[in-house]
């Protein structure tokens, strides 16, 4: 018996667009893919970075600082809603090993976007790329904190 959760139709087909933008390294499509609410969450950063705007911002820019970018494993969540991707790339000389937390609403579109990586090093040279980038434009994106 299989008892692996399955996505939504809605989920699958927009989890199968965003596979097929980062194999391409483009991702114009992206913002079709988003809720106008969708929320960042950077490894780097202690506050989310909310709006679309956002996050296809930072999402597009990480892909022009990620080489040699692989996707391992997909996992899902039993309510069809969220998986939970396992990939690897460089940043430079430093190699890095990660995951990304994607929740969808019940329509498909992306409404938080996490992600987690590993080792520090690695860690570390994604913040120095992405703020040398981003820097200067990322705070006017940060969330109100939670009360």
């Amino acid at each position: 018996m299989n008892h692996e959760p399955k996505l939504t139709p809605a989920v699958a087909a927009s989890l199968a667009k965003w596979h097929e933008m980062v194999a391409q390294r483009d991702l114009t499509g992206l913002p079709a893919l988003l809720h106008p609410d969708a929320v960042f969450r950077s490894p780097m950063a202690h506050s989310p970075y909310a709006s679309a705007q956002a996050v296809s911002l930072i999402l597009n820019t990480v892909m022009s600082v990620f080489s040699n970018f692989t996707y391992h494993r997909q996992l899902a969540t039993g309510d069809g809603l969220s998986v939970v991707l396992e990939f690897s790339a460089n940043v430079g000389d430093k190699a890095l090993k990660g995951i990304d937390l994607i929740q969808f609403d019940a329509a498909g579109l992306i409404v938080d976007f996490e992600v987690m990586v590993r080792p520090l090093s690695g860690l570390q040279a994604l913040g120095t790329e992405m703020g040398q980038r981003l820097g200067a434009l990322l705070p006017a994106y940060k969330a109100a904190p939670r009360v």
